[in-house]
């Protein structure tokens, strides 16, 4: 027996994979490996397929210096729009036709460090309307917030908190310098504390290494986080990454592969970038991957939910509703 189907055998029997385990699967032949996590998927997850969209609620202007971002003020990029909190009117009519193309989430996503009060009761209040209204699952991605704010957000109707590691606590330094490792991982302890499910992964492509990787996903499982976004990083010019290379499929293959490794019952998420792969995530789908971001991302053109639906379909996959 080789080494991947070891691996493969000791987590169906509740095993967990070490980091030197993880590490190794980083030179094993891919499509074995794809194969196996494929495998891992079918056997926890089976053949359900968790599909959200997101919304850029505020834009623009943003106070923090994470190097990849179009919308950070540090920076001199072509997105010259900026706009506070979307009104409960337009963030509504959004979770009703995301809702009516079959989504099962809507993400409100907003720029800046963190969202005030003020704008965290108005946020409150245009959750318990699309809830009332729509019947959507909510997430919100609303920075570095404190339990109380989660508590509020989670009494409105929202069910889960986004806050991207993006790397390893290592290279994160790297990446950002305006906030810390620590500031993200508390804001993930405390929407978890109000009771609130966690989302959390990173982006592909910053110049970290495949341990960086590797550790990013260690400390999420360390978290409890099932749903984990996998970004493959679009060069933005004017910002610090702007000449970066862009992974390869059978790069971001491998790391799905062995993220569905390190979590085997999660949500494996391609998310922003995967517009970028020619078959726009279909052999990732393949790999260990159960779960997209469709729509157009933040400040980036995406995949449509109804060309999402019609792969996934192909793929074999039933796309959650519930």
């Amino acid at each position: 027996m080789n080494f991947v189907e070891e691996l493969k055998q000791k987590v169906l029997a509740g095993g967990k994979v070490t980091r030197e385990e993880a590490l190794e699967l980083v030179s094993v032949p891919l499509e074995a490996l794809s194969q196996a996590a494929d495998e891992l998927r079918e056997h926890f997850c089976g053949d359900r397929f968790d599909l959200c969209t997101i919304v850029n609620g505020k834009c623009g202007k943003c106070s923090e210096d994470c190097k990849y971002c179009a919308q950070s003020a540090h920076y001199h990029t072509s997105l010259e729009e900026s706009y506070p909190l979307l009104s409960t009117e337009e963030l509504v009519k959004g979770a009703a036709e995301n809702k009516r193309q079959g989504v099962l989430r809507y993400s409100i996503v907003t720029s800046g460090r963190k969202l005030s009060d003020q704008e965290v009761d108005q946020a409150c209040e245009s959750i318990r309307a699309i809830r009332e209204q729509v019947g959507i699952e909510v997430c919100v991605s609303f920075g570095l917030l404190g339990e109380e704010a989660f508590r509020k957000l989670k009494e409105a109707g929202a069910s889960r908190v986004h806050c991207n590691l993006e790397s390893s606590r290592r290279y994160f330094p790297q990446v950002c310098t305006t906030h810390t490792y620590n500031e993200k991982i508390e804001t993930l302890k405390a929407a978890q504390r109000a009771g609130l499910s966690v989302c959390s992964g990173g982006i592909l492509g910053l110049g970290e290494t495949m341990e960086d990787r590797i550790d990013m996903v260690l400390t999420a499982r360390e978290l409890g986080v099932k749903s984990v976004p996998v970004n493959l990083l679009n060069p933005i010019p004017g910002t610090p990454y702007e000449h970066n290379p862009i992974l390869t499929e059978d790069e971001l293959r491998r790391v799905v592969a062995i993220f569905r490794f390190l979590i085997p019952d999660g949500n494996i998420r391609l998310a922003g970038g995967r517009g970028l792969l020619e078959d726009k995530g279909g052999r990732c789908f393949r790999s260990g991957a159960n779960a997209a971001i469709s729509g157009d991302m933040l400040t980036t053109a995406g995949i449509t939910v109804q060309r999402d639906q019609e792969m996934l379909k192909g793929l074999g996959y039933t796309v959650r509703l519930e």
